[in-house]
């Protein structure tokens, strides 16, 4: 077996209503003044007001609700400013993936007083940063257990901080607070999960791991039997449940085995169309997948995890087969869900296929973990397929 590394977020708490149940704990860690990173829609619905009721009973908190999807740098810098007024002592990042990973760079930035500049990249912070705890209230991103969080710059393109110094301290898993989730997001977050879980086990990643392969594993065990049931009920709590569990697994495995190709095509689908996150994966999924399934290796691990997501497939034909079913049973699903599968359902115009493909070149260090190459020509050959 070959060397590895593995990091991950030291404290993951799961339980319902644990979002109010471990906010003295929480406080402890994070000390008397808490930064609380969220956004407008939440804060609009309200879904966070019990759990700051029950951290005032211990600490002074400060909201910041300015948190928009796939969030700017001025936005970051902001949320930075907000907190280093306040001398905050700890943050809070509570929401999707936005809000995360606005409180992990925030929470680095007022702890280190590094240039943010000089962090993007991978294993580039410094630190220290602030004591930081996360709260997801969507199944998808994982981010609460990855060492990861992506700013869009100026010029739209997205940038990453990839450092277990951003790790958090503490991971709330409270499936009540995803109970909620329209449909809509429920199913394309939960594909989001699902691509994390995809991409890491079949990552060209050094670091790609027995450990990061068998959480892979369960969490599409999880997630592959929990999606249809949380997007037709959202209010099924073991549904939510089985859902927020499979995507930590699938953060844990990707924060160490890096996702690959799906995500670079669809950074810049998100970042200038403001496609969320996690449709953005769905609408170039099948067609990145096809392209990888050439390489044998790429076959065969899509073979190995294609009867854990539905286990009705026939596994008695060849890996090539298998694989080619498997991505075939992933588009139906993301269209039984009620995902839009084309770029031009979005308004997106055939012509943007050239720049979107130039933009995804610079995604450098998630090209490189994919299971065959991708050139410009063959990004460009993907968006026109998924067009």
């Amino acid at each position: 077996m070959k060397a590895f590394q593995f990091n991950t977020t030291p404290g993951i708490r799961f339980g319902s209503d644990y979002s109010v149940g471990t906010a003295e704990e929480v406080s402890k860690k994070l000390g008397n003044k808490i930064l609380f990173v969220t956004d407008p829609g939440l804060v609009k619905i309200g879904l966070h007001e019990k759990t700051i009721t029950e951290l005032q009973k211990y600490s002074e908190i400060l909201i910041f609700d300015n948190v928009e999807a796939d969030p700017s740098i001025k936005t970051l810098m902001n949320c930075v400013q907000q907190g280093r007024d306040f001398e905050a002592t700890g943050v809070i990042g509570f929401g999707g993936g936005s809000s995360m990973d606005v409180s992990k760079l925030t929470a680095l930035l007022i702890g280190s007083n590094e240039n943010i500049h000089e962090a993007w990249g991978v294993a580039n912070a410094k630190g220290p940063r602030l004591p930081l705890a996360l709260y997801p209230t969507t199944s998808g991103t994982g981010s609460e257990v990855t060492p990861i969080s992506i700013i869009t710059q100026e010029d739209l393109e997205k940038k990453g901080v990839s450092s277990p110094i951003i790790l958090p301290d503490l991971a709330i898993l409270d499936p009540s607070l995803t109970l909620g989730l329209p449909p809509h997001i429920t199913a394309a977050t939960g594909i989001d999960a699902m691509v994390h879980a995809i991409e890491s086990y079949a990552s060209k990643s050094v670091n790609n791991n027995l450990i990061s392969q068998t959480l892979a594993k369960e969490a599409l065990k999880l997630l592959g039997s929990s999606i249809r049931q949380a997007v037709i009920n959202g209010k099924d709590i073991e549904a939510r449940s089985n859902m927020l569990v499979g995507s930590m697994l699938a953060g844990v495995s990707f924060g160490n085995s890096p996702v690959a190709g799906v995500h670079a095509l669809a950074y810049p689908i998100g970042g200038t169309y403001h496609v969320p996150h996690g449709l953005s994966n769905a609408l170039v999924l099948p067609y990145v997948l096809r392209f990888n399934i050439s390489d044998q290796n790429a076959s065969k691990l899509y073979s190995e995890i294609a009867p854990i997501v539905f286990p009705d497939i026939d596994t008695s034909t060849s890996t090539q087969d298998i694989s080619s079913k498997f991505i075939e049973k992933l588009s139906d699903l993301s269209s039984e869900l009620g995902l839009e599968q084309r770029l031009r359902d979005l308004d997106i115009p055939e012509t943007a296929c050239e720049t979107m493909a130039r933009d995804a070149m610079k995604q450098t260090r998630l090209l490189i973990n994919n299971p065959r190459e991708i050139s410009e020509k063959d990004a460009f050959d993907i968006y026109r397929s998924a067009w």
